[in-house]
């Protein structure tokens, strides 16, 4: 029998418990990048992604199972559920395929403009979410962040240039926004976490074989041991555990504070490509990565107190 419902109880700002989980979550998006960069050579982009998003579906269906949750949302949430799906299989195949044009760290910073949409659009849906002065300047802070990475890339041409994975990553990061803009703005904004991660993997299972398929990529099943624990992590701790605390954490706390706390993301991902991969860093992207770590600061200032 599956638990009575209860309306889902939301705070207004980041407490504790949500800060650590999104430092969690963030340290291990930040070595994924890094994990998904450095199998590229053995397994092909969208075929790693349809993976991972296969095994996540397998592992959300045992998890509400076990739990006796319902997988899927009320009659009226499918059809935003298929769309927020959607939006998060355009995310990963422009990740996966941007992770093979330009260095992990580079892609992340691009990736986690994702804040930059949600902040844009969902206070015409939600007016509780409008952003104060001080959180619009901590996002412009990020977007002077993304102009220095971006200068990088299109300053050098020739071998070696990462223009296109930087626009792919741009583009990942724009429907990563879009995605947590029709959960927010939609019947999906009172679903608990299991049905918001059902739609969003269980599509992406769907669509990304038949993109793999479409794209002429080798579908590899001998795989080296690294191989195979990377799928795994990114199977298990990726598409499954984390993205599960992100839609609990999205259902319960405002998603514009959620969203741009994960620009810490950007910094683990330059960390691990430049200790893993040997990443180049350059002092544009140093000083990108000094913008977002301000812009963090500032959006997630609660307004102060009136007398």
């Amino acid at each position: 029998m599956n638990a009575k419902a209860h309306p889902i109880a939301r705070s207004d700002h980041l407490d504790g418990r949500a800060v650590s989980l999104l430092v969690v979550c963030c340290f291990f998006w930040g070595l994924q990048q890094v994990l998904v960069k450095a199998t590229l050579p053995e397994l092909a982009p969208i075929f790693q992604a349809s993976v991972r998003f296969v095994g996540a579906t397998v592992l959300l269906w045992l998890w509400c199972r076990w739990h006796g949750v319902k997988m899927l949302g009320p009659a009226d949430s499918l059809a935003p559920g298929l769309l927020a799906g959607l939006l998060f299989a355009g995310e990963f195949a422009c990740m996966f395929i941007g992770l093979g044009h330009t260095t992990a760290s580079r892609l992340t910073v691009f990736l986690y403009t994702s804040p930059f949409w949600v902040a844009l659009l969902v206070p015409l849906f939600v007016p509780t979410e409008r952003l104060r002065p001080a959180q619009w300047l901590g996002l412009a802070c990020a977007f002077i962040a993304v102009v220095f990475a971006l200068w990088d890339s299109f300053t050098h041409q020739g071998p070696g240039s990462t223009w296109a994975g930087d626009l792919l990553g741009l583009g990942a990061g724009l429907f990563w926004g879009l995605t947590t803009v029709v959960i927010r703005s939609t019947r999906l904004a009172t679903a608990a976490p299991e049905p918001l991660l059902t739609y969003q993997v269980t599509v992406s299972a769907v669509v990304l074989p038949i993109l793999s398929l479409a794209l002429g990529e080798p579908w590899q099943w001998h795989w080296s041991p690294f191989a195979a624990t990377s799928v795994a992590l990114q199977t298990v701790i990726g598409a499954f555990a984390s993205y599960l605390a992100w839609m609990w954490l999205l259902s319960r706390y405002p998603a514009t504070k959620v969203s741009a706390f994960v620009f810490l993301t950007p910094l683990f991902a330059l960390l691990f490509g430049t200790l893993w991969l040997g990443e180049t860093v350059t002092v544009n992207l140093l000083a990108a990565m000094a913008l977002v770590a301000v812009g963090i600061v500032l959006v997630n200032r609660k307004a102060p107190a009136r007398g």
